[in-house]
C-alpha cells in the first residue's frame, strides 16, 4: 500500500484489496455517523431537509478525517499536514456537494421528502460521493510514500595500499 506502483501485478492487486477493505470500514463508520446525524437532526429539529444532511455531512467528514489519518492511511506521508488537511477539506467539500446534490435534486427536484425518500436519496448521494472521494484522497491527499529500495548497503572503505615503512637508518657513531 505505500508503494504508489512498484511490485508484481499480484502485490499491486493485494495492496489495492487492503486499501479498499480500510476505506470502506472508515468509511462504513462514517456512513453511521452521517445517516445518525441526519436522522436525529431531522427527527429533532424543524431543520430542512438539505440543511440536516449538510450538517451529518460535516460530523462525519470530521469523524472519517481522524480514521483515514490514524488508520486506512496511517503509513502514508506524514509530512505537510497543513497541506493534507486543506486538500482533505477540499475534496470533501466536492463530495459534500456530489451528495447533497442527490438529496436536494431528489427533495426539492422531484418533491420526494419523506423520511424513507430522503434516506435512500442520501444514501445514493453517499455512494455516488464516494467514489470520487476514494480516488481523490489516494491520489492527492494521503500519498503513498516512494518505494525505498531496501537497506542501503553500508559503504566498503577501499584500502589503499600502503606505503611500506622502511626503517631509518641509524645515525653513525664516531
Amino acid at each position: 500500500m505505500s508503494t504508489p506502483g512498484n511490485g508484481s501485478v499480484l502485490e499491486r492487486v493485494r495492496g489495492l484489496v487492503r486499501e479498499v477493505a480500510k476505506f470502506g470500514a472508515v468509511g462504513g463508520l462514517g456512513v453511521l455517523v452521517n445517516l445518525g446525524v441526519f436522522n436525529l437532526i431531522r427527527h429533532t429539529t424543524d431543520l430542512q431537509v438539505v440543511r440536516a444532511s449538510v450538517i451529518a455531512t460535516v460530523v462525519a467528514i470530521a469523524t472519517n478525517y481522524l480514521g483515514f489519518r490514524y488508520f486506512a492511511y496511517r503509513d502514508r506521508a506524514k509530512s505537510g499536514r497543513t497541506r493534507e488537511l486543506a486538500l482533505f477539506a477540499a475534496f470533501s467539500a466536492i463530495g459534500l456537494v456530489i451528495e447533497n446534490g442527490v438529496l436536494y435534486t431528489a427533495t426539492y427536484g422531484f418533491g420526494w421528502d419523506g423520511s424513507v425518500a430522503s434516506n435512500v436519496f442520501k444514501f445514493i448521494g453517499i455512494g455516488t460521493a464516494t467514489v470520487f472521494r476514494f480516488w481523490s484522497y489516494r491520489t492527492w491527499v494521503f500519498k503513498a510514500l516512494p518505494e525505498t529500495a531496501g537497506p542501503e548497503p553500508e559503504p566498503v572503505a577501499a584500502t589503499v595500499p600502503r606505503p611500506e615503512r622502511r626503517p631509518e637508518p641509524a645515525p653513525a657513531t664516531n
